[in-house]
């Protein structure tokens, strides 16, 4: 049985992983994050709620399910602890539920500050960062003078390494004011934070069910993506070994979630981009604006060879396809199926359905023609499209 599960971004993120994620949340009962921070916004909706998440699994919708926020992530403590005061406010009940890892990394101001800093001074140049310092925080990591998770318990230990952080930095903060603040966040927190990989692996060892739950995407994985303009961690299903601590073996089934056309937000290559009628018509039809940021996403016309790389990657088993519904009122709809030497892609023209699919639950009752341009997705990337969405709520879903 494919007891475990990873749920993973097979673009530029922003396919729709909240969704397919709250969609399989039954059948589990651990729901984890490995890597990113409040730049990835998952949205979930269902009847007439509206749920904006930024660090908590969508786990956290359902009862009864334990989510967990991973060693691989970087967390900004008022970020967490605002968001879990909007959910409660929206009748969602965060209890024991909700564990964070001691191991993972702590996001402070003068991160954010450098973050903002640098794209200012990058111009035209600039990644496109959501300035909420994920990047600067990952570097701390890296450079081993990172503050934990863990370390919000111990005074000492914050104090030490804020001083220590200032001092790399060469920026006038007022650590003893940030560590006031920092100490007091971790009393906030203090009955969530527990050793993360030791507990998921029990609840393995146990014959619990666990999803793994992606941020971004893959072509924005700091290895594998659009280098430079990536974010700073590992979103390709390699993560979850080192954003969790659970070995390969573990990882029963993974699923790539990819939207019937392409999006990017921020700057880097996009080869299938589209800058006209069409592709504001992707925009404004798929209501194509960042979760978290608000801002207007890049939109373009479906690339296969991304998708064949995810499927690489990621060694991908199904595809959940999103936003069919989007394409609706095309006549033509144009595919990328390869790039010529010079990296322009090169394109198959299929025909529109012309037919709405919104709301549509049976793949019988799929138009022919939305059902080849599924086939063709499936044959180009080896992985059956086991999910197909036909609109932002739940409930608009096919699942084969």
């Amino acid at each position: 049985m494919d007891r475990n599960v990873a749920v993973i971004g097979a673009q530029w993120g922003d396919e729709g992983k909240g969704k397919i994620v709250d969609l399989l949340c039954e059948s589990f009962d651990v729901v984890a994050r490995y890597q990113g921070g409040h730049n990835a916004g998952h949205t979930v909706k269902f009847g007439d709620k509206h749920f904006a998440l930024r660090l908590i699994p969508s786990g956290i919708l359902h009862a009864n399910k334990l989510c967990l926020l991973g060693n691989g992530m970087v967390i900004d403590p008022a970020a967490l602890l605002e968001e879990m005061d909007k959910l409660r406010a929206l009748g969602i009940t965060i209890d024991s539920n909700l564990k964070i890892s001691d191991r993972a990394h702590v996001i402070l101001p003068y991160h954010k500050a450098l973050d903002l800093a640098r794209e200012e001074r990058a111009g035209n140049a600039k990644i496109g960062t959501t300035g909420r310092g994920i990047g600067p925080a990952y570097e701390s990591k890296i450079g081993r003078y990172g503050v934990r998770v863990a370390d919000l318990l111990d005074e000492d230990a914050l104090k030490s390494k804020i001083e220590l952080a200032a001092i790399y930095r060469n920026e006038a903060f007022d650590v003893a004011q940030i560590v006031d603040a920092y100490l007091d966040f971790g009393r906030q927190l203090a009955d969530r934070i527990t050793n993360v990989t030791l507990l998921i692996n029990e609840q393995i060892r146990a014959g619990k069910r666990v999803m793994f739950e992606g941020a971004q995407g893959t072509m924005l994985d700091v290895d594998h993506g659009t280098y430079p303009f990536v974010t700073s961690s590992s979103t390709c299903v390699g993560g979850i070994c080192t954003g969790l601590g659970v070995a390969p073996k573990h990882i029963h089934k993974v699923i790539g979630v990819a939207k019937a056309y392409t999006t990017r937000v921020g700057s880097g290559p996009f080869p299938t981009e589209l800058q006209d009628e069409t592709g504001e018509h992707l925009r404004t039809r798929g209501n194509e604006f960042g979760t978290v940021t608000g801002r207007p996403r890049r939109t373009g016309w479906l690339d296969l060879v991304i998708l064949r790389n995810c499927a690489m990657l990621n060694g991908l088993d199904e595809i959940a396809v999103t936003k069919l519904d989007v394409l609706d009122d095309l006549d033509e709809i144009k595919v990328c199926v390869d790039y010529d030497d010079r990296g322009t892609p090169r394109y198959t023209t299929v025909k529109g359905w012309k037919t709405s699919t919104i709301g549509i639950t049976s793949y019988d009752a799929l138009p022919q023609q939305a059902k080849d341009y599924v086939t063709f997705i499936e044959d180009e990337t080896g992985a059956k499209a086991s999910i197909i969405s036909t609109g932002p709520r739940r409930e608009e879903t096919i699942v084969r």
